[in-house]
């Protein structure tokens, strides 16, 4: 890391509000990297172990969401305000409030462009498909998908399913060696037997 880097990256733990944006253009953090360092400056009300979220997640109102171990966020926006509330107020001369929570518990994976609204609790052991509107609590162990969104399997049968399925691919070995869901080291091999295996008729060799 540059001298540079360095800097801004210290300058956005000590000052995150102001280097925040200057820290995620800069210094292109990984998912993982950006979960700990919102962790470190209380960006969330809490966060737990092992997060990975991706920098341009949109989150309304941090404060209200709390979010447990081994969380990942693809691109999704959770809200946790109603945002025609200073319409209303204005329309009708009243004051409203409609503020909620969002609690993510344990092992879940929110899909790229999901939206999950105010007063939602998602369950442990859940996945959230691309896509998807999260409007109500999620039951733990569920896949969940549509708009708005429902359940349409058990992570447990994936689980199996994905089982049975890396034992049949070609480079199962591979996986197996693999550190984490993504291994620098063994990509570049994992490539090209992919795309060996994907396009056998056109496929050159390096």
């Amino acid at each position: 890391m540059s001298l540079l880097k360095k800097l801004i990256r210290k300058l956005a733990f000590k000052y995150p509000v102001k280097f925040k944006s200057l820290y995620v253009k800069m210094c292109s953090p990984t998912n993982n990297e950006y979960a700990s360092f919102l962790k470190r400056i209380n960006y969330l009300y809490k966060i737990g172990d092992n997060c990975s979220i991706n920098t341009d997640v949109n989150i309304t109102d941090p404060k209200y969401v709390k979010i447990g171990n081994n969380v990942s966020l693809s691109s999704c926006t959770l809200i946790g305000h109603d945002g025609s509330i200073e319409v209303l107020n204005r329309a009708y001369n009243v004051k409203l409030e409609s503020v909620g929570k969002i609690e993510i518990k344990n092992n879940v994976f929110i899909g790229h462009g999901v939206i999950i609204m105010p007063d939602v609790t998602i369950g442990e052991n859940v996945i959230v498909a691309a896509g998807a509107v999260v409007t109500k609590d999620v039951e733990s162990g569920n896949i969940i998908a549509g708009v708005p969104a429902k359940k349409i399997g058990e992570t447990t049968s994936l689980k199996n399913k994905l089982l049975k399925s890396t034992e049949e691919i070609p480079w199962s070995k591979l996986i197996k060696q693999r550190k984490g869901a993504f291994d620098p080291n063994l990509e570049p091999i994992l490539v090209k037997e992919r795309l060996k295996h994907f396009f056998p008729d056109d496929f050159i060799q390096d």
